[in-house]
């Protein structure tokens, strides 16, 4: 009897929990020493078409004065060069791992002033630095600007996107390498991108089973430590082996995203809610101006004047509660949602007020 008892408990067990999914182990975690790096600049762009800084950037005109400098070309103490064609713009790059000197980066150049537009621009060679001071690479090119801006003498003005940034493809070239200790370490630390402590252990089994027991070992939630081959070539050989493996991922908190800006809603595939009952009401006020002109009598000494008169109406949209059974889906709280002609702020609070009552296991995430 008990023996029965405990095979149907098992059998429960197994139909209550979640199908795993095999992914690739390196879409789970990131190597340590294997990263990009971030440089920065600052340069001027040249070549605009009246498009440049206005008088009121003085920095423009005195790295001008700088660079004329560099080349024998010396200005009198009060003057100042009224340039139109030229702007001062930051210049970053990302250096991808393993970079070295003579490979090229894509550059994004933006301005720093007051230009209009950057469209049409080249960037005169402008070095990269690291956040350890050093240059690790050197920046020149024509600026590719995907936006556009048109203004009128009146004033009025249309802007496409933006014109005061643009890519140059392959416009930095890396003169230095960025060093990394990944080969000269004795093991190969792994950092899951979200901590679980379910997708660490099972990191962990899957590892030792093809490579053998005690070759990974979890040192937290994050960070796994793997034993590796010291030699290059057999460190490369093995990482290669790390990338074909699949490892079946833990679970994953669902999450439901907010970008407040643009009034966007993401909710994630697993969110469910608890039994809950909502109603949701909007209180709006409405202020009417409606001015009226008053006339003095005839033959009074009196002014026309305008007297205003505002009006104020206080609405209140009235809902009915809507209730979600237990365990509720995706698919069950966005049709509810939709059949109230609900807008993306009414999912907001609706969603917000649900995850504070604990009625809904998800991670609220506000952009």
């Amino acid at each position: 009897m008990a023996k029965s008892f405990r095979l149907a408990l098992a059998v429960l067990l197994l139909a209550w929990l979640p199908a795993v999914r095999a992914v690739p182990l390196m879409d789970l975690v990131d190597v340590e020493g294997i990263r990009g790096n971030q440089l920065i600049g600052y340069g001027l762009v040249v070549g605009l078409d009246g498009t440049g800084d206005r008088q009121q950037v003085h920095f423009t005109s005195q790295s001008v004065e700088n660079m004329l400098k560099q080349f024998g070309v010396n200005l009198p103490d009060n003057v100042n060069p009224k340039l139109r064609n030229v702007a001062a713009v930051s210049v970053t790059a990302t250096v991808p791992p393993a970079y070295g000197p003579g490979q090229t980066l894509d550059v994004t150049v933006a301005s720093l002033g007051d230009a209009k537009s950057l469209r049409g621009g080249t960037l005169l060679l402008t070095p990269l630095y690291g956040v350890d001071g050093e240059i690790y690479a050197l920046a020149q090119g024509n600026v590719l600007v995907g936006g556009v801006r048109a203004e009128g003498q009146s004033g009025s003005s249309v802007a496409i996107n933006s014109a005061n940034a643009g890519i140059i493809p392959n416009g930095a070239t890396i003169e230095r390498a960025i060093p990394t200790d990944f080969t000269e370490r004795d093991d190969v630390v792994l950092s899951l991108r979200q901590p679980s402590f379910q997708t660490a252990s099972r990191i962990v089994a899957a590892i030792d089973q093809t490579f053998g027991p005690g070759t990974a070992t979890a040192l937290n939630a994050t960070r796994i430590s793997v034993r590796a081959p010291v030699d290059s070539n057999q460190r490369i050989r093995f990482m290669a082996m790390l990338e074909e493996l699949d490892v079946d991922e833990g679970r994953v908190r669902p999450r439901v995203v907010f970008n407040s800006r643009t009034g966007t809603v993401v909710v994630g595939q697993g969110v469910r809610v608890k039994a809950a009952a909502v109603a949701h009401g909007s209180l709006r006020v409405v202020i009417s101006e409606q001015p009226q002109v008053s006339q003095p009598e005839p033959f009074s000494q009196g002014q026309t004047v305008v007297v205003p008169r505002s009006g104020v109406a206080v609405e209140q949209d009235r809902s009915s509660m809507f209730a979600w059974p237990e365990g509720a889906s995706l698919e069950t709280i966005v049709n509810t949602i939709n059949s109230l002609g609900a807008t993306p702020d009414d999912v907001m609070s609706i969603l917000q007020a649900l995850e504070r009552a604990g009625a809904m296991n998800a991670e609220l995430i506000v952009m």
